[in-house]
């Protein structure tokens, strides 16, 4: 069975860090990613890092202030969130794709990110 187990959320004051965690296992997966989606907006992609690690990507709105990395002891996803901004406020989801897919077909429950001015 997939499972997508977020963790890391919560409420930080602006300029605080925040790092999440996305526990994955039930397959292998080519590829993690981090998306958001505040309250009356559509989700958006933040970022994703390849299975092997070589290759990450961020949404313009993030790079330099937030870092995808993994630990493949623990199969566990990690983005670390610096330099936090009142805009940063949603529920951030991992989602997963496998095999030679480009679809994000696994997703987990999502974690609340709250971030006060």
């Amino acid at each position: 069975q997939v499972q997508l187990v977020e963790s890391g959320g919560g409420l930080v004051q602006a300029g605080g860090s925040l790092r999440l965690s996305c526990a994955a296992s039930g397959r292998t997966f080519n590829n993690i990613g981090w998306f958001r989606q505040a309250p009356g907006k559509e989700r958006e992609f933040v970022s994703s890092i390849s299975w092997t690690g070589e290759i990450t990507n961020y949404a313009q709105s993030v790079k330099g202030r937030f870092t995808i990395s993994r630990d493949d002891a623990k199969n566990t996803v990690y983005l670390q969130m610096n330099s936090l901004k009142p805009e940063d406020t949603a529920v951030y989801y991992c989602a997963a794709r496998s095999g030679a897919s480009l679809k994000y077909a696994y997703w987990g429950q999502g974690t609340q990110v709250t971030v006060s001015s």
